[in-house]
């Protein structure tokens, strides 16, 4: 990770001397619901430390840790990170009573201190970290779903990703006896895909990208950054302090991404008052919004959400599932043989790939080995409830970790 045990151990020093003045609070919060009678009965889990809770615990890989803890305590259990109650689901039937059971009460997000949306006060009109679910978030995820995720519009979209992919080929096809780094091909790729699907633009080239990895290297920062340990997060009463600079770098990093969207922002803007009537031109992701009187800074963090949504993610799946590839010879073998008994010419069309059911597998199996979101993001219970006769209280962070639960896969 970008932020080393080092910087932590240096940022912690001044957040240890206000501790001292904070202890008795904290303590004091910490004390009543052990104390009390009626305390609720929490999922199990191991014992927490004062102040810290199991945060230390937690390592720097947290989803193999929680992955071992559900071996212990079974499919729901609970950790105290600093103040924060954090409730773990590790099974299908805990996901399924709180995503699907009382998906009202755990529909709302744990938004951490570093994200854009939370200190630009627009975390209401997020698409993927939104408080509460409101009617602003109800309206946008209605229009990403007619724009972007229906089968409608992903079939439309089908020729842009063939070409996109296509170009990949090519220019991997230039660098024929080369090395060539998979990860920032492929990131080009992908995002070249979503920046034509949102705003019909292409912002980087495979020659840049697989040289220098300009955004791909913004949008890794952007990952670090957030996956980052924050006190601000543990302890909120100190996200005024921002001790690790966290905050300073996510603002640095927003403030890049938006000076690349701006003037495209400005320029579709000029171009709408011109041809207002003009209904005959095909709409994208931005004219939706701009027609929608979003602002600047909002199209901003929605472009910028979705677009790390879908890179990285995509990119690091695709270079874990070659790396697999290559370290298993015989399955490399086995996948090629069937590209060439399926695939009867040069171009790879997506009605091709149902048929392809061995590499389908193999994808699988390395998305399950190296899941690029292995906890996914942080709901949050917006009011207190019960879950497998456990006490969830209001405003806990709930987390999924089934990915690595042996019962579900086989």
């Amino acid at each position: 990770m970008a932020i080393m045990v080092t910087e932590i151990s240096s940022n912690l020093f001044i957040p240890a001397l206000l501790f001292l003045s904070l202890i008795y609070l904290i303590a004091k919060q910490l004390k009543t619901p052990f104390s009390s009678r009626s305390a609720p009965r929490l999922p199990p889990g191991p014992y927490a430390w004062p102040i810290l809770g199991n945060a230390l615990q937690m390592g720097r890989n947290p989803h193999v840790t929680l992955a071992n803890l559900a071996k212990i305590y079974g499919p729901l259990f609970s950790v105290r990170l600093g103040s924060q109650l954090v409730v773990v689901a590790s099974s299908q039937e805990a996901a399924a009573e709180i995503l699907k059971t009382q998906d009202r009460v755990f529909s709302g997000r744990f938004v951490p201190d570093v994200i854009p949306a939370k200190w630009l006060g627009l975390e209401n009109l997020s698409l993927g970290w939104n408080g509460e679910v409101n009617d602003e978030f109800k309206f946008l995820r209605a229009n990403c779903q007619t724009i972007l995720f229906s089968n409608k519009a992903i079939l439309s979209q089908s020729c842009l990703r063939e070409k996109k992919a296509m170009d990949m080929v090519r220019f991997i096809r230039t660098k024929e006896g080369e090395v060539i780094n998979v990860k920032e091909i492929t990131f080009a790729a992908v995002f070249s895909m979503l920046t034509n699907i949102l705003m019909s633009r292409d912002l980087v080239n495979f020659e840049l990208e697989s040289v220098e990895g300009g955004m791909s290297e913004v949008i890794r920062n952007i990952f670090e950054v957030g996956a980052a340990p924050n006190i601000s997060d543990l302890f909120p009463v100190l996200a005024p302090f921002d001790l690790q600079n966290l905050r300073k770098k996510s603002k640095e990093l927003y403030l890049r991404c938006s000076a690349m969207f701006e003037p495209i922002i400005k320029e579709r803007r000029e171009r709408k008052m011109i041809d207002e009537d003009d209904a005959s031109s095909q709409q994208d992701f931005l004219d939706i919004l701009i027609r929608n009187g979003s602002t600047d800074e909002h199209i901003n963090i929605l472009l910028l959400e979705l677009l790390v949504a879908g890179t990285d993610t995509s990119s690091s799946a695709i270079e874990w599932s070659m790396a697999e590839l290559m370290k298993s010879p015989e399955y490399m073998k086995k996948a090629q043989e069937e590209l060439k008994n399926e695939i009867n010419q040069d171009v790879i069309q997506e009605s091709d790939l149902p048929r392809l059911k061995f590499l389908h597998a193999c994808l699988k199996e390395s998305m399950r080995l190296h899941p690029p979101g292995p906890l996914l993001l942080p709901h949050r219970a917006i009011d207190s409830c019960q879950v497998m006769n456990y006490s969830i209280p209001k405003n806990s962070q709930v987390l999924f970790a089934k990915g690595s639960a042996p019962t579900s896969h086989s």
